[in-house]
């Protein structure tokens, strides 16, 4: 989802070049970048945002195992490194930010690579979104919730993933919920496909493409398992799209592991109903505006669009909690433990979480869908109370 970005002094020829080898590049890169900080997680610690003064591309091109085609390459992945490290310093030299950014695994790439991880099909999503009726009024008292809740205490949530260049996000959010509340009901926890629902799901509406790396959304992987024999697992059925390639089905109905019943969809822009639910059901898929999270490294998350959120990512949510009297959202993302905090962040949660709206206005941005509304209200911060999902389990398959 969008474009690459091409450095502006590049001539024509080359632009060509860089569009037939740049997808070629970054896999080798992402490889690369894998291999080493897999071993980087049991060597050092990565570089932390009060730690950059002096920190150079050759600092971060050794700390992340970069290495380019070209000396094109390397100059343009250069200047982007550089751009986004004075960014960073001149975000964390602000007082007034509640959450810090540092250096990651994407510090050297452009806004349009980092866009293609954003694959939440919006058609999808508000061809399915159905609006909480005017009054409405949740039976629940948050105040007879519990303070704080981290389902990762519980033993119900698998470690921090990574989907890679391709904009899988939905089927990472709705495969790991569907983990975690098979968990819950079982007390087994394992470790489900993302492969197979991105082969598998079809996009019907052909909202933005067919699916896959191209976008969906949790609804439509919930309820294509629930009609056509559940899910197999990560060993069964792995991950090869981390490069942004789709494949074709080769789902076994018999080597499925978990019975899909269908789906519970919260209301819409109601805070009382996902406190109630993420208190007592479990995790839940949730569906955000995630475009200014890149450089997150730390802290309470406030710099979404409030005025006219857009919806582009899928994520799990965890848990939720205070930390000097400042409330949050504990949020899962699949961007590997590199990112964030150990692969999470938290996102600013208040007291008034279900009047802090705004207004998408460009709710088929990307889809292709026709027939959906010119503009949607979108509440929570970065949207948090839009669109979430979690699965229903019934009588694990014999």
């Amino acid at each position: 989802m969008g474009h690459l970005l091409l450095h502006p002094h590049f001539t024509s020829d080359l632009e060509e070049e860089r569009k037939t080898n740049l997808r070629h590049t970054m896999r080798a890169v992402v490889v690369v970048a894998a291999l080493v900080a897999l071993v980087a997680t049991t060597v050092s610690a990565k570089t932390l945002w009060h730690q950059l003064d002096g920190y150079s591309f050759e600092h971060f091109k050794a700390e992340y195992g970069k290495r380019y085609l070209s000396s094109e390459e390397h100059d343009f992945r250069r200047q982007v490194f550089e751009r986004t490290l004075a960014s960073v310093k001149a975000h964390n030299s602000d007082p007034t930010k509640t959450w810090k950014q540092g250096i990651n695994h994407m510090s050297d790439w452009t806004d349009g690579e980092f866009k293609r991880l954003l694959g939440y099909d919006k058609g999808i999503g508000y061809s399915l979104h159905r609006p909480t009726p005017p009054g409405f009024k949740a039976n629940v008292d948050v105040n007879g919730l519990p303070d704080s809740v981290d389902w990762r205490t519980k033993h119900v949530v698998t470690a921090v993933k990574d989907q890679g260049q391709c904009g899988s996000c939905w089927s990472f959010g709705s495969a790991e919920t569907l983990e975690s509340h098979v968990a819950v009901q079982t007390g087994t926890l394992e470790v489900l496909s993302e492969q197979n629902i991105l082969d598998c799901t079809p996009n019907p509406e052909e909202c933005g493409g067919t699916g896959g790396c191209q976008g969906g959304t949790a609804e439509i992987a919930y309820e294509h398992m629930a009609k056509h024999g559940g899910l197999q697992t990560e060993w069964t059925y792995p991950y090869l799209s981390w490069y942004g390639d789709n494949y074709k089905c080769h789902f076994k109905e018999k080597m499925s592991v978990v019975n899909v019943t269908g789906y519970v969809k919260l209301p819409s822009n109601q805070y009382e109903p996902l406190m109630d639910a993420i208190a007592n059901k479990g995790p839940i898929s949730i569906s955000v505006e995630a475009v200014a999270w890149k450089n997150y490294e730390s802290g309470i998350f406030d710099g979404c669009n409030q005025t006219n959120p857009d919806i582009d990512h899928a994520v799990q949510l965890v848990g939720y909690g205070d930390d000097n009297s400042q409330g949050y959202w504990l949020v899962r993302n699949s961007w590997t433990p590199h990112w964030g905090e150990s692969g999470y962040i938290r996102i600013r949660r208040t007291a008034n979480e279900g009047g802090r709206c705004g207004m998408d206005i460009t709710p088929q941005d990307g889809s292709g869908c026709k027939g959906g509304p010119d503009k949607v209200k979108v509440c929570g911060t970065c949207g948090i109370l839009f669109d979430n999902v979690y699965p229903t389990i019934g009588v694990p398959p014999s």
